[in-house]
C-alpha cells in the first residue's frame, strides 16, 4: 500500500512539474522517466534568484527623496511641493520594485525551466518543447 501511494505521489508531482516540458515518452520506463524528472528538478532548485538591488522600502526612500527633491525645485510652494514630490516618488519607487522583483521571479522560473530540460536531454531524453 505504502509503495502505490508514493507512486501515486510521484505522479502527481511529476505532472505538477513538467507542465512546461513535454517529453517524448515512446519507448521510456515510467519509474525511470519519474526518477529522472525528480532528480533534474532538484538540481534546477540550484538556480539563483537574482533580488532586486535594495528592498521595495529603500526604492521607496529614494524615489521620495527624488519627488521631494523635483518638487521643491519645479516652484511647488515650499513644504508643501516637497511633500507632494515625495509621495508620488514614494508611490515610483514601490512600484518599480515591484516591477523588478515580478521580472526577477518569471527569470528564476525561465531557468530553472531551462535547467530541468538540460538535465532530461542529457539523461537521453527527447524533449520537444
Amino acid at each position: 500500500m505504502k509503495k502505490f501511494i508514493l507512486f501515486i505521489g510521484l505522479i502527481s508531482f511529476q505532472a505538477s512539474v513538467s507542465a512546461n516540458i513535454i517529453v517524448d515518452k515512446k519507448g521510456v520506463d515510467e519509474k525511470d522517466y519519474i526518477f529522472d524528472l525528480h532528480e533534474c528538478t532538484e538540481l534546477s532548485e540550484q538556480a539563483q534568484k537574482q533580488s532586486a538591488q535594495g528592498g521595495a522600502v529603500s526604492g521607496a526612500a529614494k524615489g521620495a527623496a527624488l519627488g521631494a527633491a523635483a518638487g521643491a525645485i519645479s516652484g511647488g510652494s515650499g513644504t508643501d511641493g516637497a511633500k507632494t514630490g515625495a509621495a508620488v516618488g514614494l508611490v515610483g519607487g514601490v512600484l518599480g520594485k515591484s516591477r523588478a522583483n515580478r521580472q526577477n521571479t518569471a527569470n528564476y522560473e525561465q531557468e530553472k525551466q531551462t535547467v530541468i530540460k538540460n538535465c532530461m536531454i542529457n539523461r537521453g531524453y527527447v524533449v520537444l518543447n
